[in-house]
C-alpha cells in the first residue's frame, strides 16, 4: 500500500457495504458473510421473455436490500467494489466462457448529474478488475424516464423502458455480459438485451448483485439465446 492509499484509508476507512461496519481492509464483514441472503446454486438463474438470462448472487431482501439502497440512493459509492466482486463471482460461476465483453445498464445524464456516479458502471468496473480487463460502454440512456422502483405493475414497467436505450459503439458479433444492480421483473434488462441483440450482439447474458425472490427461475441452458 502506498502513502496516498494509506492516507485515504485513514480518512475514509473501508466499510462493509451491507452494514456499514468499519473494516481493516475492503470487503464484507464476517457477520454479513454469514447472514446475507445468499442464493444457492442454480436458484440464482432466471430466464424470461425476450431471451433474458440473468444470474444473481443474493436475494433482494434484508441486509442485501439495505446495502443496495445505500449504494443507489445514499451516496455509498465505495460499496460498489465488494459488490462488484460478488457480480464477478456470480458471472464466473454461471456464465464462464459465454461472454467476451462486459458492459452495464446506464443511468440517464440527468440522474448521473444528480447522483454523481452510475452504480451499475461502478459494479461493472469492479467486476472487471477481478479479470484484469475493462468494461465497454455499449448502451446510452437517451430518455430520463420515471424510476422503475416507483412502478409495481409488470406491464407498466415494461412500457416505461421501451425506447429509452440506444446502442453505442461496435456491438456486432460480441458475446456480452450486461451488469446491473438489481433484477426485479427483468423489464429493464430485457429491453437492454433487445437493443444489444438488434445491434448485432451474438449473445447477451446478465449478472446482478441481487434478484427479487418472486422473479427467480431455476432453468438455464448452456449457450441458449
Amino acid at each position: 500500500m502506498n502513502l496516498l492509499e494509506a492516507f485515504l484509508d485513514l480518512l475514509f476507512p473501508p466499510k462493509c457495504p451491507f452494514c456499514g461496519k468499519v473494516l481493516e481492509k475492503p470487503g464484507i464483514c464476517p457477520a454479513c458473510e454469514k447472514d446475507l441472503p445468499w442464493i444457492e446454486g442454480r436458484e440464482g438463474l432466471r430466464e424470461g421473455a425476450g431471451g433474458l438470462c440473468c444470474a444473481g448472487a443474493l436475494w433482494y431482501e434484508e441486509k442485501a436490500r439495505e446495502g443496495l439502497l445505500r449504494l443507489k440512493f445514499q451516496g455509498a459509492s465505495a460499496a460498489a467494489e465488494p459488490m462488484g466482486e460478488l457480480v464477478a463471482r456470480c458471472a464466473a460461476e454461471h456464465f464462464s466462457g459465454e461472454f467476451d465483453t462486459v458492459t452495464w445498464v446506464p443511468v440517464s445524464r440527468k440522474r448521473l448529474r444528480k447522483r454523481g456516479y452510475d452504480q451499475a458502471e461502478l459494479l461493472a468496473r469492479a467486476a472487471c478488475r477481478r479479470w484484469d480487463t475493462q468494461p465497454v460502454r455499449l448502451l446510452e440512456k437517451v430518455m430520463d424516464n420515471p424510476a422503475q422502483s416507483g412502478i409495481h405493475d409488470a406491464a407498466a414497467r415494461r412500457a416505461n423502458v421501451l425506447g429509452v436505450y440506444d446502442p453505442v459503439g461496435d456491438i456486432a458479433r460480441k458475446r456480452i455480459l450486461l451488469v446491473d444492480d438489481i433484477c426485479t421483473t427483468g423489464a429493464t434488462l430485457t429491453e437492454c438485451v433487445r437493443v444489444l441483440e438488434d445491434a448485432g450482439a451474438e449473445r447477451v447474458v446478465c449478472a446482478v448483485v441481487a434478484l427479487t425472490r418472486e422473479t427467480s427461475k431455476k432453468v438455464h441452458k448452456q449457450g441458449k439465446n
